[in-house]
Parts: C-alpha cells; sequence; structure tokens
C-alpha cells in the first residue's frame, strides 16, 4: 500500500517528463529550440524531435504564405486629391532565426504591426508621387508592384518575404466627396461653355463664309447675266439695223406699232397731240395724208 502511494506519483512524473521531451514538427511549420532565450537549433523538416524539459523552450512559427489586411488609410495623391485607400499583402517567414530576433517572442501578430507600418510608408511615398488619374487605371498594376518591391526590401530585415500587394479599393473620404462632385461639375460646365463657344465660333466662321459665296456668286451671276443680255441687245439691234437697211418702211411701221401698244395699254387713256402730228401717221387713211 505504501509502495503503491510512492510509486504513483513517481509514475506520473515520469510520464510527465516523457511526454515533454519530445515535439512534433509538422510539415506545414519551422520550430527553433531555445536555450534560456537564445537559438540553439532550428527544425526545418517535419518529424520527430527531442528536448529536455523544461530547460528547452520550443517556438514554433508557419511556414505557409500569411495574409496581412491593413486599415483603410489616407493619402495625398501628387495633384492634391485625396483618397481613402485599403490595402492587403501576402507574406511568408523565410528565416526564423531572423525573424525570432527581429520580432521577439511577439510572433505573427506583432510582425503584422510591423508589416503594416511598412505597407502603410510605401503606400504614402509610391502614391504621393503620382496623379490620381494613374490610381483610378489600369496604370495602378504597376503602382502595386512598385509599392510590393519597396515593402520587400524593407521587409527583408524582419526575415520575411512579402510575396504580394494588392489595392482592394481607392475611394475618396466622405467629407471630401460633395466638394470632388461639385469641382467635377464645375470642370464639366466650364469644359461644356468651351466646346459651345468654339461651336458658335465655328458656326459664325462657316455663315462667314456662306455668305461671303452667296455674295461672290450672285455677283458672277449678275456680271454673266449682263454680259449675255448686252450681247443679245447687240444681236438684236444689229438684226433691227439689218433690217431696217434691208426695208426703212417696214421697221418705220413696226416701230410705231410697238410705240402705240405701249402708249394705249389701260382703259382710260388720254393723249394730247398735234393734228399734224407724224405719230399717227399709220391710222390715218389715205385720203387724208
Amino acid at each position: 500500500m505504501k509502495f503503491s502511494a510512492v510509486a504513483l506519483p513517481i509514475l506520473v512524473a515520469l510520464t510527465f517528463i516523457g511526454l515533454s521531451s519530445y515535439y512534433i514538427v509538422d510539415e506545414r511549420e519551422s520550430a527553433l529550440k531555445l536555450w534560456f532565450g537564445e537559438v540553439i537549433d532550428v527544425d526545418e523538416d517535419p518529424g520527430l524531435y527531442f528536448k529536455i524539459p523544461f530547460l528547452h523552450e520550443i517556438v514554433k512559427y508557419d511556414d505557409r504564405i500569411l495574409p496581412l489586411d491593413t486599415q483603410p488609410l489616407e493619402v495625398t495623391m501628387k495633384d492634391n486629391r485625396r483618397f481613402e485607400v485599403d490595402a492587403f499583402a501576402r507574406w511568408r517567414i523565410t528565416n526564423v532565426v531572423q525573424f525570432r530576433k527581429a520580432i521577439g517572442s511577439g510572433g505573427v501578430n506583432s510582425a503584422r504591426g510591423r508589416l503594416e507600418t511598412i505597407m502603410n510608408a510605401e503606400l504614402r511615398q509610391v502614391l504621393g508621387d503620382v496623379k490620381s488619374d494613374k490610381l483610378l487605371s489600369s496604370e495602378r498594376v504597376g503602382l502595386m508592384i512598385q509599392i510590393r518591391d519597396a515593402a520587400r526590401e524593407k521587409a527583408l530585415d524582419l526575415g520575411v518575404e512579402i510575396i504580394d500587394v494588392r489595392i482592394k479599393r481607392a475611394d475618396l473620404p466622405e467629407q471630401n466627396l460633395e466638394k470632388t462632385f461639385e469641382r467635377m461639375r464645375a470642370e464639366r460646365e466650364r469644359e461644356a461653355a468651351d466646346e459651345i463657344a468654339r461651336g458658335n465660333e465655328a458656326a459664325q466662321r462657316a455663315r462667314a463664309i456662306a455668305d461671303r459665296t452667296v455674295v461672290e456668286t450672285v455677283s458672277e451671276a449678275q456680271k454673266n447675266s449682263e454680259i449675255i443680255r448686252g450681247e443679245a441687245d447687240a444681236k438684236r439691234n444689229a438684226i433691227f439695223a439689218e433690217a431696217y437697211g434691208r426695208d426703212p418702211e417696214f421697221f418705220a411701221f413696226r416701230r410705231s406699232l410697238t410705240a402705240y401698244e405701249k402708249s394705249l395699254l389701260g382703259n382710260n387713256s388720254t393723249m394730247v397731240l398735234s393734228p399734224d402730228s407724224d405719230f399717227f401717221n399709220y391710222l390715218k387713211s389715205d385720203a387724208n395724208r
């Protein structure tokens, strides 16, 4: 009975010591063996390992790619436009010894805080040197690569590698939306006014050209008509002159008939002439001549 009372605690103690003398490293992680806080061994291959209980401290780190979601950051662009940028990154631990020395006992959570500080600094640096139209266009991909490369270089001191950086969204801050919309509206109205002014100017030029063309065309037509009319009158007069030369009596008779026709128009025409006037010679009978 006394033996059982003594042996049981010893057995329990030995079992506890036995269970505490080994550890398992998963294929998805690496382990550091510490001796009073100092790194004495690195176990990166999966398997079963042994340690001295209570003297060796085992710290395990994930070897997989880890996420980093940063808080929305307000950034002022080169054209003085302010945007609220929400970004994220993917990273992994590449040197567990250096990671332990740089981060200490804080582990992955402390590393996320350090990496977020680096990310925010690079976001402000890179986006502050470009205009907002690049952030809102396909050139955003190049900006993300630039931010990733700059952050990756600084993260090497932490023993980690930044795999990728992405900008999820870039929006105007709520307090600036109305002012931005007003400025955009004013710019569009100014552009519309400029287009209307240019259109009116072009219309005036077109009307002036059309009016000048009309004047030139009418003047040219009038000139040609006068030339044609003069040529026709000349031909007519030549014909009349030739006819007059052939039969002066017939020519005088025809001219008298034309004069009668023009002078006796109307229903109540009155003419005062001398009785012996030659105007009515062809209206007299042969007995009265």
